[in-house]
C-alpha cells in the first residue's frame, strides 16, 4: 500500500525540479554547471544533486552515502611541478573518481583538491567505494616526468543514518578531517564525537592565538654534550605553553594544531626571536653555546623565513655559526623547489643545519651531499634499543660511518642509560643528548647549572665545538 507521504514527496520533488529549472537559465552553457579544471559537477550543482538523491531515497525507502575526499599533501605537487601540472593531475584524478566509486556514483569538486561523491547504498557500499578510490589514487601518476603515488583522506556519511540532508556534506567533511588529524591515508565514517573533538580543537586554536598575545609561551633548553669529554657544548630550545586553565600543554598536542591552522608561522617566529634573545643574554653572562631551534615544513616553505632568522641573529648579535636549525629528515628530503630554495637561503645566512630524526625517512647519499647540512641526529628509536638489539646497533653504526664519510657531525638523541652512552661513544658518535645528562630546563636553571649554583651534576660547560664542523658548501652550479 502506498505511503500516505508519497503524494507529499512527489510534490516536493516537483517543486525541487521547478526550482532547479529556475536556477539554470535556458541560455546558460552546459559548462556553467561543471568545474572548469576537472569537468566534474560544480559545488552548487553537486548540492542540487544531493537534494535529488535525498528526495529519491525518501520516496523509495533507500539509502546512500556521501564521500568527502581530500588528496593528502597535494600542495607539494604544486610546489614541485607548478600549478598547471597540478591541475592536469587533478583532471586525471577526477576522470577516475566516479568509475572507482561505482557506475551510479555522482562526483563533484568542492574546492581545490577536495571532492565529494554520492554513492548509492548503505555504509558497506560507502566503505567499499572509499577503499576503491584510495587504491585508484595509489596507482602511479606521471607528472612532469615524475612518478607520483597519491594518498587521500576520506570521510563517509550515510543518509539518513548520519543526519538530515542539510548536514550530510558537513558530516562527511568532519569525518574526513578526523582522518587528517590521524595522519591521513585512510577513511572513516562520521560519528557524533567528531564534532565534539573539532569544537575542542577550535577552542585550542583560539587559545593559541591568545597565547601569542599574552606571552604564555616559554622556551626550555636541553643540553647536548661532547661524547668524548662529556662537556656541554650546545642546548636545544624546546617550546612550552603555560595555559591558564589547562596548565602545561604538550607540544605534541598544540604543534600539529598550529601547523594545521596556519599558526606555526608566527609561533615559529616567536621561537627564533626568543632563542636569539636568550643566547645573547647567556653570552653576556659568559655562557657561550650553540643554540638550536626546530623548523617546521611550513616555515621552510615561507619565502622570507631565512631572512627572518638572519635579522633576528643580527638584532641580538649572535654569530650565525653559533645558531643551529634542526629540520626533520622527512622535511629535508621533500623534493620541492621551495625546500631546495630554503636550504640555499640557510647556506647563504651561514647557520648550522642539522637533519633531525635521521633514519626514519628515505635519504640517499646523493641527496645528503646536496644539502648544506653539518650535522645528523640519530633518531631516538634506534638509540633506545642499542643495548639489546643487534639490528639497532648495526643501523646506528652505519649512520655514524656514513655521516663521517660525508664530514658530518653526528648527534644521538634520547640517550637514557650508561649502556647506550658507552655503545655510542665506541661507535664514534660526536655529541649526545638525553635524560642521562639532563632533562629540558628553564633558561634560568641552565644558567645556574652552568655556574654550579644549581642542582649537583656531572656536566661541565665549555665553548662550542662548532669550529670542527663547518657547514658544507653546495656543489658548484646548485
Amino acid at each position: 500500500m502506498p505511503s500516505p507521504l508519497s503524494p507529499l514527496l512527489r510534490a516536493a520533488s516537483s517543486l525541487l525540479g521547478r526550482r532547479r529549472d529556475a536556477e539554470r537559465p535556458a541560455t546558460a552553457p552546459h559548462d556553467a554547471r561543471r568545474d572548469r579544471v576537472t569537468g566534474l559537477l560544480s559545488r552548487a550543482e553537486f548540492d542540487l544533486s544531493l537534494d535529488d538523491a535525498a528526495l529519491d531515497a525518501d520516496r523509495k525507502g533507500q539509502r546512500f552515502c556521501v564521500l568527502y575526499v581530500d588528496i593528502d599533501n597535494f600542495r607539494l605537487v604544486n610546489d614541485a611541478c607548478g600549478h598547471e601540472a597540478g591541475d592536469r593531475l587533478l583532471a586525471e584524478v577526477a576522470r577516475d573518481l566516479p568509475a572507482s566509486a561505482g557506475p551510479r556514483a555522482v562526483a563533484g569538486r568542492i574546492a581545490a583538491d577536495e571532492f565529494a561523491l554520492i554513492v548509492p547504498g548503505d555504509l558497506p557500499a560507502g566503505h567499499a567505494a572509499a577503499a576503491s578510490i584510495a587504491a585508484s589514487l595509489g596507482r602511479p601518476h606521471s607528472v612532469e616526468g615524475r612518478e607520483m603515488r597519491l594518498t587521500c583522506s576520506i570521510g563517509i556519511a550515510a543518509y539518513p543514518t548520519h543526519g538530515s540532508r542539510p548536514r550530510l556534506l558537513s558530516h562527511a567533511s568532519l569525518a574526513m578531517r578526523s582522518v587528517k588529524l590521524a595522519g591521513g591515508a585512510a577513511h572513516a565514517e562520521y560519528s557524533v564525537q567528531m564534532g565534539t573533538d573539532l569544537r575542542e580543537q577550535a577552542d585550542l586554536v583560539h587559545d593559541l592565538r591568545a597565547a601569542l598575545e599574552r606571552q604564555q609561551f616559554e622556551l626550555y633548553f636541553q643540553p647536548k654534550v661532547d661524547a668524548r669529554s662529556l662537556q656541554i657544548t650546545a642546548a636545544e630550545a624546546l617550546l612550552r605553553w603555560h595555559h591558564p586553565q589547562r596548565g602545561m600543554v604538550s607540544p605534541a598536542v598544540f604543534i600539529p594544531v598550529a601547523e594545521r591552522y596556519g599558526l606555526i608561522g608566527p609561533i615559529g617566529n616567536w621561537v627564533i626571536e626568543a632563542a636569539c634573545r636568550q643566547a645573547a643574554a647567556w653570552r653576556q653572562q659568559g655562557l657561550r653555546m650553540r643554540v638550536a631551534v626546530n623548523l617546521s615544513g611550513y616555515q621552510m616553505r615561507q619565502d622570507d623565513f631565512a631572512e627572518r632568522i638572519e635579522q633576528a641573529l643580527r638584532r641580538h648579535g649572535i654569530p650565525p655559526a653559533r645558531f643551529t636549525c634542526e629540520i626533520t629528515e622527512s622535511v629535508a628530503m621533500e623534493d620541492t623547489r621551495a625546500t631546495q630554495q630554503a636550504f640555499e637561503h640557510l647556506r647563504r645566512v651561514g647557520v648550522h643545519v642539522s637533519i633531525d630524526d635521521f633514519g626514519t625517512g628515505h635519504s640517499s647519499l646523493a641527496s645528503l651531499r646536496r644539502l648544506p647540512a653539518a650535522e645528523l641526529k640519530i633518531d631516538r628509536a634506534f638509540v633506545s634499543d642499542l643495548a639489546t638489539s643487534a639490528d639497532a646497533r648495526a643501523i646506528a653504526r652505519a649512520i655514524v660511518q656514513m655521516a663521517h664519510s660525508l664530514e658530518l657531525h653526528v648527534v644521538a638523541e634520547g640517550v637514557e642509560t650508561e649502556a647506550q652512552r658507552d655503545v655510542l661513544v665506541e661507535m664514534g658518535c660526536d655529541e649526545l643528548q638525553g635524560y642521562l645528562f639532563a632533562k629540558p630546563m628553564t633558561a634560568q636553571a641552565l644558567a645556574l647549572w652552568a655556574d654550579d649554583d644549581g642542582p649537583a651534576h656531572d656536566g661541565v660547560f665549555r665553548p662550542s665545538l662548532f669550529e670542527e664542523t663547518k657547514p658544507a658548501e653546495l656543489p658548484a652550479g646548485r
